[in-house]
């Protein structure tokens, strides 16, 4: 997969190419993953409130941004206020078709 820099999204004019607006509302599953792990189901079993599972990333590694199951962007974990975390964009994913 090549990598390109996050540099935001394109616009000409501010106005949206009336060929995408189509799209806008469909709804798609973004998910942020911190990292996997495997393990045998009779360990999963035996996981209890407080269990820490070791995962296959460092602290300060990027995590992994999926659309639909799909690689699309790296990033980083950012606080939004003192309730809330978020994800900003440092590296889009272009897959090779």
């Amino acid at each position: 997969m090549e990598k390109e820099e996050f540099s935001g999204v394109d616009k000409i004019d501010n106005k949206v190419p009336n060929d995408l607006e189509a799209i806008y509302d469909i709804p798609v599953t973004v998910s942020a993953v911190l990292g996997r792990t495997t393990m045998p189901i009779n360990q999963l079993l035996r996981l209890g409130r407080g269990a820490v599972v070791e995962l296959d990333r460092k602290i300060g590694d990027s995590i992994d941004i999926l659309v639909n199951n799909r690689l699309i962007a790296r990033g980083e974990v950012v606080m939004v206020d003192e309730t809330r975390l978020g994800v900003t964009m440092t590296e889009i994913i272009k897959s090779e078709k």
